[in-house]
């Protein structure tokens, strides 16, 4: 049923608009200068009050990205790529959504340590996410629409595994700390507010990307027929018997 693909879509624009509005938060409370430097998103999200609403709207993300890879798992299984690979995909989705729990959570300016590991699950492990879900779109089957969603999402993953290098390097040329790197302080070569926006631009661009990414499952969640969720197997199995057996789902 095409509701279904309003799932990922909604995930996706909830994600990048709450991105935003914590910005503009930021952004109308002076927490952060626009006029030196672009800031970092953890640098948005990380003072009151806006790293409460920063931590709402992670949360969130992360139950919706959960709820999508849990039925994107169950889709390729149906479609009879109950392969090792499809397991491989949800483990590693479940912990980046894990990360992006602990992101919102764990604010930048309190527990550094924390929040990078949540930045390491987020978007390295949710890359390979991805990246074997480019590789599932092509071994599923029956998929219509893998000529165009497969190429788009392995654009869409390779910009993203290009920004994560990007950001990092230019974060430690400038010396600065973004949501993927340390303080390197004594690696510094080049201290410009420059490199530090560059750095941030590519962290921004990141996180959009990574967005659109989970909202590219819309094209094949539209062609889900219903999701259903069985329990008391044994149950059924004993109505079975009786010639009496019901299943309930939802359209």
């Amino acid at each position: 049923m095409w509701l279904w693909a309003l799932l990922p879509i909604c995930l996706a624009v909830f994600g990048i608009v709450g991105i935003w509005v914590v910005f503009g938060i930021a952004v109308s409370n002076e927490t952060v200068n626009i006029t030196d430097r672009i800031p970092y998103i953890s640098e948005c999200g990380t003072y009151n009050p806006q790293s409460c609403i920063f931590a709402q709207i992670c949360n969130i993300c992360a139950i919706l990205a959960l709820w999508v890879v849990v039925i994107r798992f169950q889709q390729v299984r149906d479609y009879g790529q109950n392969s090792k690979v499809n397991i491989a995909s949800i483990v590693l989705g479940f912990i980046s959504c894990v990360g992006i729990s602990i992101i919102g959570n764990f604010q930048q300016s309190v527990v550094i340590g924390i929040h990078l590991l949540g930045a390491f699950l987020t978007f390295f492990v949710g890359l390979a996410y991805f990246w074997l879900q480019v590789w599932l779109c092509y071994k599923a089957q029956p998929f219509k629409d893998r000529h165009w969603v497969g190429p788009l999402r392995a654009t869409f993953c390779s910009i993203c595994s290009v920004l994560v290098i990007t950001s990092i390097l230019t974060d430690h040329t400038a010396g600065g700390r973004s949501p993927f790197s340390e303080n390197v302080s004594s690696l510094v070569i080049l201290h410009t507010t420059s490199y530090k926006s560059g750095a941030a631009v590519c962290e921004w661009a990141l996180v959009m990307s990574f967005f659109v990414l989970f909202g590219l499952f819309g094209s094949e969640f539209r062609h889900i027929d219903f999701h259903q969720l069985t329990v008391q197997k044994q149950g059924l199995k004993t109505q079975s018997t009786n010639g009496v057996v019901r299943m309930n789902y939802v359209s």
